[in-house]
């Protein structure tokens, strides 16, 4: 169960919020246009399953910005059918991300922190939906005070900038 889902909805402006210990995912946003996902708060303990912290689908023209997430699965998922997703400002952890969708005309630009492990980066597209037009720039992560390291399978695109770790782009 979700604790808020918008369906169908057309010029959501979602600011304040915070979420505890859902028992699924905390956000879904389903078949929307023109989404601001904004100074938000989601929590669940690291070890709960299926606790994403925003599921976006089929949906387009959604921001999501100065939000903190802090759940024990996906921080963000993105379904099928989603146009123009923009994120900024996240801060995601321990949760983790998926693959299984086909992922293109991605930017990742200006990020910067500490990595919970030594792999920082994981790349792990499906190879029948490899992911594409991938760019990554200035991307600046420690791992206990060292660099750490990026792993990149089925993706393909570019790197410019400060890069640490290292692209595997």
């Amino acid at each position: 169960m979700q604790s808020l889902t918008f369906n169908w909805a057309n010029n959501i402006y979602l600011s304040g919020l915070t979420s505890l210990n859902s028992r699924q995912s905390h956000i879904t946003i389903n078949s929307c246009n023109n989404v601001l996902v904004k100074n938000v708060k989601i929590m669940a303990p690291d070890q709960s399953p299926n606790t994403d912290g925003i599921h976006v689908q089929s949906s387009t023209d959604v921001t999501i910005t100065g939000t903190t997430i802090q759940t024990g699965d996906d921080c963000i998922s993105i379904g099928d059918g989603t146009k123009n997703l923009f994120m900024t400002h996240i801060k995601c952890g321990p949760g983790h991300g998926s693959a299984g969708v086909k992922i293109s005309d991605v930017t990742y630009k200006n990020i910067g922190g500490t990595s919970a492990t030594l792999e920082a980066i994981t790349f792990d597209c499906s190879s029948t939906k490899p992911c594409d037009d991938i760019r990554l720039e200035d991307i600046k992560l420690t791992y206990k005070n060292k660099a750490p390291t990026s792993t990149c399978n089925n993706v393909g695109g570019s790197s410019m900038g400060i890069l640490m770790p290292q692209s595997c782009l």
